[in-house]
């Protein structure tokens, strides 16, 4: 029988005071559904290391794909808070699920709402927001990773259509998409944003196996061999690096508010476990060493959920620099891991098992914290921000 989800969220210093009531219905909504959808099934899912394909449309139904882009494409219209509350919420179920949401939503919907022609709006935006068409992102490549700019994968004009070659590595929803988002280098040497559509003769996504890490997260490669484009399919709003990157900075907002999600998580868990574990003859929450790393956990997540609420706040402004998105995401990350560690000791041998979600959050998180910018060059992106020099060059 799956264990009841008993998930209550810390609010130390009373932050849902700066919410709306449209925030915290959507938070509920969501809440209320990884509770009944996410919580019952997902430790069977990573064990087995199967992805739930069925919760795809359950998402989509829920608005999670696309929040801010407009409702004339499919999507809800709504602010940076709503779409940060939704991520958070997702990955305190587990960070592959909100994974499948970021890529939908930031990676593959928003590039095609701000880069694409109006056909193009009209034809894959609506699908994808409902979850009838499943979407991935390929900019990463197998020695491309830190270094997108300098990818391999080609884009060549060829008469009155163009032809892809290449592969991309590491690509979230791969094997499952219906459409994937690409970055390629076209004949002048330009990265351009091209639309690839699953059953276009070859192109492949075989899945990658063997994860330790996102296992509840269809992972794959994307291939592409004499891939015909037709003209209509490339991304006209953009040329150069900015196109994938601006995309990036959208899906690390996610990420940012994410993976406070998931160490409240392990705080509530951790907290929940200290108060009923005895040990000595009392609840071992009652011990020194336990209440450090309870108040520790606290003050993190106290000061992250500050710090995601005023990003999202300069999100919605237009004011919002990638390197403020970088440490937000790059801070987030570090203090999940660090909470995860401590909840995983306050829990003892239970900590390591699927009685308990921290293990698998743990797991998660050495993804997290690599994808879409590793913790060093997040620490970079701020740095070059705050000096105006480029330590990448």
């Amino acid at each position: 029988m799956p264990k009841q989800d008993l998930f209550d969220s810390p609010d130390y210093f009373a932050v849902d005071a700066l919410l709306t009531e449209e925030h915290l219905m959507i938070r509920s909504a969501v809440r209320d559904y990884v509770k009944q959808s996410i919580s019952p099934i997902i430790e069977e899912a990573a064990q087995a290391a199967k992805f739930p394909i069925h919760i795809v449309k359950e998402m989509g139904a829920l608005g999670c794909f696309g929040p801010t882009v407009s409702t004339k494409y499919g999507g809800a219209g709504l602010d940076h808070i709503s779409y940060g509350l939704m991520m958070q919420e997702l990955e305190r179920g587990d960070s592959g699920v909100r994974s499948t949401a970021s890529v939908q939503g930031s990676l593959v919907m928003y590039p095609i709402y701000k880069y694409g022609s109006e056909e193009q709006k009209n034809k894959y935006l609506p699908k994808l927001a409902t979850g009838e068409w499943l979407g991935c992102f390929g900019l990463t490549e197998a020695d491309h990773g830190s270094n997108p700019g300098g990818m391999l994968t080609n884009l060549k004009a060829s008469g009155d259509h163009f032809v892809l070659n290449g592969s991309k590595m590491w690509i979230s929803n791969a094997p499952y998409a219906d459409v994937a988002v690409v970055w390629a280098k076209d004949d002048q040497g330009d990265v351009v944003g091209v639309i690839v559509e699953k059953g276009m003769q070859g192109f492949s996504a075989p899945e990658i196996h063997g994860k330790w890490s996102l296992r509840a997260s269809a992972t794959g490669e994307l291939v592409f061999e004499d891939v015909k484009i037709p003209k209509e399919n490339i991304l006209p709003g953009v040329k150069g690096l900015k196109g994938p990157l601006s995309c990036l900075t959208k899906a690390r907002f996610g990420i940012a508010w994410g993976a406070v999600g998931l160490a409240m998580d392990c705080y509530d868990t951790a907290l929940r476990y200290a108060k009923e574990r005895q040990q000595f003859g009392r609840p071992i929450a009652g011990f020194q060493l336990q209440q450090k790393k309870l108040a520790e956990m606290l003050t993190e997540i106290t000061k992250a959920q500050l710090l995601n609420w005023r990003m999202a706040v300069l999100m919605d402004e237009a004011k919002a620099t990638p390197g403020q998105v970088s440490m937000c995401k790059r801070n987030a990350c570090a203090i999940a891991q660090d909470i995860c560690r401590d909840a995983r000791q306050i829990l003892g041998g239970m900590g390591i098992t699927d009685e308990y979600s921290v293990m698998r959050h743990m797991m998660n998180l050495e993804s997290v914290i690599t994808y879409e910018g590793t913790h060093d060059i997040h620490l970079l992106i701020t740095g070059m921000d705050i000096t105006g020099i480029n330590a990448f060059s």
